[in-house]
């Protein structure tokens, strides 16, 4: 990971903490880009209305590209400080334009608590390695390097029910250091200082392991959920078993469904279909995208 000069200091200074510091997108943004991270623009909650690229958004503002992600990120700073001063937006990273040393890829760990990931490494008996760490809302984003042979994305393999968040590699992207989030939390980095470093073994192993269907199931469904569910249980476990090729085919077919029972008042099964589907490994804007595509073809609302 690059560090061009000015990359350290008052910089860093800002983006690191619970200060309670209103850092500014831009600082972060910068950061980013001198730091080696392809960064592009996303909705900022505090903008008038929702800019991302979406017809319609679905509430969960300061996450939606602004951009085609996959094409239009930059490392160049000049086109950063021109992106940022148009209005406000949160910086992202694009996880998968992103190469480290060796041609590595990076892997972000999202953890939707603290100490969730660390649950897990300490129940498979391992300590969890320090690396660059971003601070968010409800937990933390942890930065690693793996070999580029590996082929990862956003499914959980054999941590699917064992670890409280997610996965993102591959085509994916990650809200940034610097960005705004809807609670009014800020994106920050717990060191400016320290960089990913190389994931352990046990943790690739985990991730490039099929989850048995039973597990895939169990993480979903207990005994809690209403009668109302049993219809949207098979949906999702239609989805978590979709073998590569056939994964956006079957959601929707899937999300057909969960739109019929929304649109006769039966339970909507829309937000743990989306999670089925980044469980089974698609790019979130794509899995977004059939979902909709589904619900407005049965005349229901996504």
């Amino acid at each position: 990971m690059k560090n061009a000069p000015g990359a350290t200091g008052a910089l860093s200074d800002q983006l690191v903490g619970r200060s309670g510091t209103n850092v500014a997108p831009l600082h972060g943004a910068l950061w980013l880009v001198r730091h080696g991270f392809p960064v592009f623009p996303c909705d900022h909650p505090a903008s008038p209305r929702c800019t991302g690229l979406h017809k319609t958004c679905d509430g969960s503002r300061g996450k939606h590209p602004a951009v085609a992600f996959t094409r239009a990120w930059t490392l160049d700073e000049r086109k950063v400080h021109e992106t940022f001063a148009r209005g406000l937006r949160n910086p992202a990273v694009a996880v998968g334009a992103c190469s480290g040393p060796n041609g590595t890829r990076l892997l972000v760990i999202d953890s939707d608590r603290p100490g969730a990931i660390e649950d897990v490494a300490a129940a498979h008996g391992e300590t969890w390695p320090t690396t660059m760490r971003v601070l968010t809302a409800k937990g933390h984003h942890d930065y690693f390097w793996y070999p580029s042979t590996l082929q990862l994305g956003n499914g959980l393999g054999a941590l699917q029910g064992e670890f409280d968040g997610d996965v993102r590699a591959g085509n994916a992207y990650v809200i940034g250091p610097g960005a705004l989030h809807a609670s009014g939390a800020l994106y920050e980095l717990a060191d400016a200082e320290r960089p990913p470093v190389l994931a352990p073994s046990w943790l690739l192993d985990a991730l490039a392991t099929q989850p048995t269907f039973t597990a895939r199931r169990k993480s979903w469904w207990d005994a809690s959920h209403p009668k109302g569910y049993d219809r949207a249980r098979g949906l999702v476990a239609f989805v978590l078993d979709s073998p590569r090729g056939t994964r956006n085919n079957r959601l929707f077919w899937a999300a057909c469904r969960a739109a019929e029972d929304a649109r006769n008042g039966r339970q909507d099964a829309q937000d743990a279909l989306l999670q089925a589907a980044l469980d089974a490994g698609l790019d979130e804007r794509e899995a977004r995208a059939t979902i909709r595509s589904a619900y407005n073809r049965m005349g229901a609302t996504a």
